[in-house]
């Protein structure tokens, strides 16, 4: 299933999305007196109601989903079938947000042969940086010089996850979406000129900060359900910038597996459902081409990620 969440009510609605590209909406479609009428009112409670939830969810497509012209028009008509509505990112208020770095073997290559990390490496990015598919992010006046883009692959997790092995790591995951760390690179200058830790370790918390910016964790358009990707590492990521490919690489590229980093992260973090892992970027991020490519005003940035979609942002 392609879950989503429509920008309807302040808070979004639950939806899922069909192989036409038209959305069903799930609260409406809800038939009164049955346990569809129960379901949660957003698509981060329909998570944490587990493999029964989504089961439920299976059910109610299986018998909305338009059988004949005419059938899809009552749909329309009702509200319960929609035509390309507005969608917010799939989980709009996750509880954590944990982005890796350091993550794909050509990466590390382009940013100065940056050294292969021992373990999988990540800091936090903060539920205010979230955007949607197809939304408007500012430039930041204070860190506008080097905004720059980096497409992932994001997982969404379906229940509480700590200090997991690999062998199980996967089957915490709900499903995948794209993504893009969007990034104010202001700080590389100075950490590539440090010469002493302290000034490496400044520079870098400025890093982080820069990828703290309004909109700057756009997620999206579709949650699709693990079903539809059993292994996620046989996926493809292209990033376009206004219709030119920038990154395009396989997710076998990187350097540990989801299975690796969401074992390693869940020592310390607990994730709970529609909380968020960013997997890291690829290679041909903008501060790593010569002369460096970076984002200005009216500019068009594409995530596209197989059995996805694309996630589309605009500057």
């Amino acid at each position: 299933m392609k879950l989503v969440t429509i920008s309807d009510v302040p808070r979004g609605s639950p939806g899922v999305q069909l192989s036409t590209g038209e959305v069903v909406h799930l609260l409406r479609a809800a038939t009164p007196g049955t346990i569809e009428a129960w379901l949660p009112s957003s698509l981060a409670g329909i998570l944490e109601g587990g493999p029964e939830a989504l089961d439920v969810v299976r059910k109610m497509i299986s018998h909305v989903e338009p059988s004949s012209p005419e059938r899809r028009q009552a749909l329309l008509a009702d509200g319960v079938l929609l035509q390309a509505p507005r969608l917010m990112a799939p989980v709009p208020r996750p509880g954590l947000i944990v982005a890796a770095g350091l993550a794909y073997k050509a990466h590390l290559a382009e940013m100065k042969n940056t050294p292969v990390p021992p373990h999988p490496t990540a800091f936090m990015k903060s539920p205010t940086s979230l955007s949607g598919p197809g939304d408007s992010i500012s430039i930041p006046a204070q860190a506008s010089d080097a905004v720059d883009f980096e497409g992932e692959l994001a997982c969404i997790f379906g229940r509480r996850c700590h200090n997991v092995a690999v062998s199980e790591a996967l089957s915490y995951v709900a499903g995948y979406t794209a993504a893009n760390d969007f990034s104010a690179r202001d700080w590389a200058k100075a950490v590539w000129a440090a010469t002493e830790p302290w000034q490496a370790r400044i520079t870098w918390e400025v890093n982080i900060m820069g990828k703290q910016l309004p909109g700057f964790t756009a997620l999206g358009p579709v949650l699709t359900t693990i079903d539809e990707i059993p292994d996620p590492a046989a996926l493809h990521l292209r990033t376009r910038l206004n219709g030119a490919v920038m990154q395009s690489s396989p997710v076998s590229d990187l350097i540990f597996s989801i299975a690796e980093l969401i074992s390693y992260l869940s020592r310390w973090y607990t994730f709970l459902p529609g909380d968020v892992i960013l997997t890291g970027t690829p290679s041909g991020v903008g501060i790593g081409r010569k002369p460096p490519v970076f984002i200005k005003k009216g500019d068009t940035l594409e995530v596209e990620i197989d059995r996805i979609g694309t996630l589309i942002s605009r500057f």
